[in-house]
């Protein structure tokens, strides 16, 4: 445990409540502007960091306040070079993350929820429960730390965040978006919202959310099925979320927005890979634009799903492209270590 019950979350703060936090310590505001800078910009980990500030502010800080940083549990590398990480929080949870390195980009994999109250039959996540939702600044954190594994072992930067880890993020809205804007801010991290991806399976109540706030980063939906029984036997939350539903918040959130969304689809073996799944998953396609990332499914232990074979794969995606649908096959990266696409389950204690 890094943390007391008595000490306040620094990272809790907004600029404005931390100076008033210092006002009430009799402190200058500007140093609470100072504090923020090192804590958002600089991604300080402890208050002896913050070499502008006095040893006795320092010190008062530290008694008073707590940064509750995430630190690497665990990390394992892939024959394809992704490294997954599993990571520590304050309370002694674990999440895991996942570096995804391409030629064009460095990408990081971040998880939302400590396990996932949605039961998706194919995914790894859903069979775990969920604890507790992360804070903003512990996503931040996952987002800081593979950037640095980024730098150490492929000497590049991070320039891609999916939203694709453990955890439904909509489901953490508050947190998930405050994450972002510390991401994104001139006074955080300074990345760019077009380079960020969230992606929800579907909760058509928060999607209708997204495009009341305007948000700016891009949309990608856990579709893998565009009839309601198929997708009700593999996502159970389409039971309350109906396709009908979907589409009606995605027409919505791209009038407020006018951004695409992007469709991610796994092919499964004799279950949604003919091209009648095709044909309606095209009529889908109609309702905004959008692009189909077809996926290759990945194993895990506790379904008996099985990847579909390429020739149906090759079929599925021609038959889109045809329909004039943008449609890319996405290859798995770090299967085998489980990193891939809803492989993600904390196996280890904590």
């Amino acid at each position: 445990m890094l943390t007391t019950t008595k000490k306040t979350d620094i990272r809790s703060l907004d600029l404005p409540q931390l100076q008033q936090h210092f006002t009430a310590m009799q402190e200058p505001s500007y140093r609470a502007k100072q504090v923020y800078q090192w804590l958002w910009e600089k991604s300080a980990r402890t208050f002896e960091e913050m070499s502008n500030l006095s040893k006795d502010l320092r010190k008062k800080l530290s008694e008073n306040y707590a940064i509750n940083v995430v630190e690497v549990n665990n990390s394992q590398f892939s024959n394809d070079h992704t490294i997954k990480n599993t990571f520590k929080l304050y309370d002694g949870n674990i999440v895991e993350g996942v570096l995804i390195p391409m030629d064009e980009r460095m990408t990081a994999c971040v998880s939302s929820q400590v396990g996932c109250s949605l039961t998706c039959k194919f995914c790894a996540t859903g069979y775990m429960d969920r604890k507790r939702n992360l804070n903003a600044d512990e996503i931040y954190d996952q987002v800081v730390l593979i950037d640095q594994q980024a730098k150490k072992n492929y000497n590049a930067p991070l320039t891609n965040i999916v939203y694709m880890g453990m955890g439904e993020p909509l489901l953490n809205y508050a947190n998930v978006l405050k994450s972002i804007d510390r991401i994104t801010a001139p006074d955080g991290l300074n990345m760019s919202y077009k380079r960020i991806t969230v992606s929800t399976a579907g909760i058509a109540k928060m999607i209708k959310k997204l495009g009341d706030d305007g948000v700016k980063f891009n949309l990608a939906i856990s579709l893998h099925a565009a009839n309601d029984k198929k997708r009700n036997e593999i996502m159970p939350i389409n039971e309350q979320n109906s396709l009908k539903a979907l589409e009606e918040a995605l027409k919505y959130y791209f009038s407020k927005t006018k951004n695409p969304v992007t469709y991610e689809y796994i092919v499964f073996n004799h279950f949604n890979d003919e091209i009648e799944d095709a044909m309606e998953l095209a009529k889908f396609c109609k309702h905004v634009p959008c692009k189909v990332n077809l996926i290759e499914y990945n194993p895990i232990q506790f379904a008996d799903f099985v990847n579909a074979e390429g020739d149906k794969i090759d079929a599925f995606s021609n038959y889109l492209k045809g329909q004039g649908v943008t449609t890319n096959i996405r290859r798995s990266r770090g299967k085998d270590i489980d990193a891939a696409c809803g492989q993600l389950a904390v196996k280890e204690q904590n």
